[in-house]
């Protein structure tokens, strides 16, 4: 796409957290007539105004028919190109709206795929996609033969919640019985037993592959590991660690491999998702764990750009404004490496200028929290400061939080 085009879309963007600045940077810079929704928590975050022609806030509880609704009046005064859910929770909502107005993008049934646990496992295993055994917890009789036939430990799953909200690890079935019957005793319908899953708990190296999709193709795919899975981080403290695989590894094109495969089995045509992979400490596998159809979080954009100069936000907005007119096209990626640590802190403001090795790419600014992106021309000199940074942070900054019940 050409640095000044000259057409016009409205984009509608919608943020029930505080998620994509870069992208309506972006969408603004490629001429679009940029609305943003977002929550009125949210309303007074550092959103970029200058580059918004609408800013709408709506009450926190606001339902999809509320969302519904303000995009249809925004669209009886301007032809909408594009509804785009910036943040994981709107995945859905988005594409309700699209739906009734008859917009471009993923429908309903196919967001649910990147939204629902138990949708996205079984459309995976479907393709002939390796997956942990699960179950849907539902039918009594189905979870008890699961329980027979797959052995313990398993993790129990919300299947809307994202990144390691409301999971438990459970050792026996007096304990899933026991878990069965607390969730089913909560007031909220959403939150009851049957909207989670169980699945086997598989011993491994995590990995993730953020993308960039257009006409079912991935166009741009960064792969890293994590330092410690996710849930481990959540629910047992400590930094947050990603960082570049090497460019020759083997597993780096397994996980390509894989990674398009689940994407064409989902059903994204274009846009942009974050994936995850475990490789099984037992039998040296790869198992899909889940994607999502956005921006990987916990700064991961930043870190992907510090290894190959793309930004995964405003290579999205392209693609979201992209026509035949209008094609869309990409920088190449360099192939240097980067990692971030990050940390609950103990101070509101961390002062990090202790910190000052070359290799520093970014440095995370948000209250509460400690962090660093590094980039270096290997992968060893990249992990050698992850490393030193975790054991600093852990020392002089880290704070450890109760794993989240539900999405704050």
């Amino acid at each position: 796409m050409t640095d000044a085009p000259t057409h016009t879309q409205t984009i509608v963007c919608l943020a029930s957290f505080f998620k994509g600045v870069e992208f309506v940077r972006e969408a603004k810079r490629q001429g679009a007539r940029v609305v943003l929704l977002t929550k009125e928590k949210w309303r007074h975050e550092e959103w970029p105004h200058e580059s918004l022609d609408d800013f709408l806030v709506l009450p926190q509880d606001a339902p999809p028919e509320h969302f519904i609704h303000t995009v249809t009046q925004i669209a009886r005064q301007h032809r909408l190109a594009r509804v785009v859910a910036l943040e994981e929770f709107d995945v859905i909502t988005a594409a309700l709206i699209r739906e009734h107005l008859r917009l471009p993008g993923i429908d309903a049934s196919t967001a649910r795929r990147f939204r629902d646990k138990l949708a996205m496992r079984d459309t995976a295993q479907t393709a002939g996609i390796r997956v942990p055994e699960f179950i849907g917890t539902i039918n009594y009789e189905e979870i008890h033969d699961y329980m027979q036939r797959i052995p313990a430990p398993w993790v129990l799953k919300p299947r809307t919640d994202v990144s390691a909200i409301g999971i438990r690890k459970l050792h026996d079935a007096e304990q899933v019985w026991r878990a069965i019957d607390e969730l089913d005793a909560r007031e909220r319908v959403n939150e009851r037993a049957p909207f989670y899953l169980l699945e086997r708990f598989v011993p491994g190296d995590v990995f993730h592959v953020d993308s960039l999709i257009i006409n079912d193709e991935v166009v741009f795919a960064g792969v890293n590991a994590y330092g410690r899975p996710p849930m481990n981080v959540a629910h047992e403290g400590g930094v947050f660690l990603s960082y570049t695989i090497a460019y020759d590894a083997p597993e780096r094109g397994e996980l390509l491999r894989l990674n398009q495969q689940v994407i064409r089995a989902l059903g994204l045509r274009r846009g942009a998702t974050h994936a995850e992979f475990i490789r099984s400490a037992a039998d040296g596998a790869f198992y899909f764990l889940e994607i999502a159809a956005r921006v990987g979080g916990a700064y991961i954009a930043e870190t992907h750009e510090a290894a190959t100069g793309i930004n995964v936000w405003r290579d999205w907005a392209k693609i979201e404004l992209a026509d035949d007119a209008h094609p869309f096209t990409i920088a190449p990626a360099q192939q240097t490496y980067a990692g971030i640590a990050l940390s609950l802190a103990r101070q509101e403001w961390p002062d990090t200028s202790s910190f000052n090795e070359p290799e520093i790419a970014y440095r995370i600014r948000k209250p509460f929290h400690i962090g660093l992106v590094v980039r270096a021309a290997n992968q060893q000199r990249v992990r050698e400061l992850l490393d030193d940074y975790a054991r600093r942070f852990s020392a002089d900054f880290s704070a450890v939080a109760p794993p989240l019940e539900r999405p704050e």
